[in-house]
């Protein structure tokens, strides 16, 4: 087969699915809504998701996405589903099943369990408005028909993309609904490279005991001795007012020493940086990083919002960049 010929047939592929969901697109109507208020009304019951054959991947691909995005689903085997998986539907549940037909043998043991429990809601996603689910369902979806791509039109391939979409349209319009921002995002993705790119400062910060605040009247002497016991290179000054007045860091020590023959007894104030940089703890660690590098410095105090003099944490350089944040 020659090269040009197959950069066609896959042209033509692709063709044959952006024209489908062109067809999707247009069907963006009540249901839709309907389909979406029905989810989110769901308070006491879980999201169930089903289907056969490829519908049956994509019924996986949409319970996945439903749970990383605030809406917490599983996927039922609906073949499973009639040796005693049924009993993982309940009263107040919600269950979603995904068939092109509409008329798969495997899912007509779903639709008849669910019929038969007013409390369980049943939310078909089908091509055929004359199907044993579209007629069966609470509230229904529509997919308009599309041809498939490939000869005889027979492999699922349009049909399957438009399933694929209307379950990301789903998931995201529930998702916004619920406020569900990039930080709730984070918490379901704790082990991926997004997870990293979402640390906040609060994430990697030092709090507690190990946090090395001192009063401003100390001794450098003194000072001198917390700085090694504390290990972190670096102090944090306050008033008498608790406020945070200043900052030190170990290579200001060795500055001081040189500047001063006896420094022992000088007074932590009269040699600190003043109006130390401070960021929120909601911040970005990314965005600490960038401020570092800017400002040519490896620590920044941490506060609540709106109390940038009422430091709760310490952020070095080295937590970030141990994180994998560049």
């Amino acid at each position: 087969m020659k090269q040009n010929k197959i950069s066609n047939i896959a042209k033509e592929v692709i063709q044959f699915e952006i024209n489908a969901l062109k067809k999707l697109k247009k069907s963006i109507n009540s249901d839709f809504i309907k389909v979406i208020k029905t989810i989110i009304n769901c308070k006491n019951g879980k999201i169930i998701i089903s289907g056969v054959g490829k519908s049956g991947i994509i019924a996986r691909k949409w319970a996945a996405t439903f749970s990383s995005t605030g809406t917490p689903s599983f996927y039922l085997d609906p073949s499973n589903a009639s040796h005693g998986d049924m009993g993982q539907i309940s009263s107040n549940d919600i269950v979603i099943l995904i068939s092109n037909s509409g008329q798969s043998q495997e899912l007509k043991n779903i639709i008849q369990y669910t019929s038969r429990n007013k409390n369980i809601k049943l939310i078909g996603v089908t091509s055929k408005k004359d199907s044993l689910l579209h007629k069966n369902s609470d509230t229904s979806f529509h997919i308009p028909s599309s041809r498939e791509a490939g000869p005889e039109n027979i492999v699922p391939t349009s049909s399957t993309t438009t399933q694929l979409a209307l379950g990301d349209a789903i998931a995201i319009a529930c998702m916004i609904h619920k406020n569900f921002t990039k930080f709730d995002f984070k918490k379901f993705h704790p082990g991926g490279s997004l997870s990293i790119k979402l640390k906040t400062v609060s994430d990697l910060m030092i709090t507690g005991r190990k946090l090395p605040i001192v009063e401003e009247n100390i001794s450098m002497k003194k000072a001198l001795q917390i700085i090694n016991n504390k290990k972190l290179g670096v102090l944090i000054i306050r008033n008498k007012l608790g406020n945070t007045s200043g900052i030190i860091t170990d290579g200001d020590l060795k500055r001081i020493a040189q500047k001063y023959n006896k420094f022992d007894n000088l007074k932590i104030k009269q040699v600190m940086k003043k109006n130390p940089l401070s960021i929120e703890e909601n911040q970005l660690a990314a965005s600490a990083l960038s401020m570092m590098n800017i400002k040519k410095i490896t620590s920044l105090c941490v506060h609540r919002k709106g109390k940038t003099k009422k430091t709760i944490g310490i952020l070095h350089m080295h937590d970030i960049l141990r994180s994998n944040i560049n």
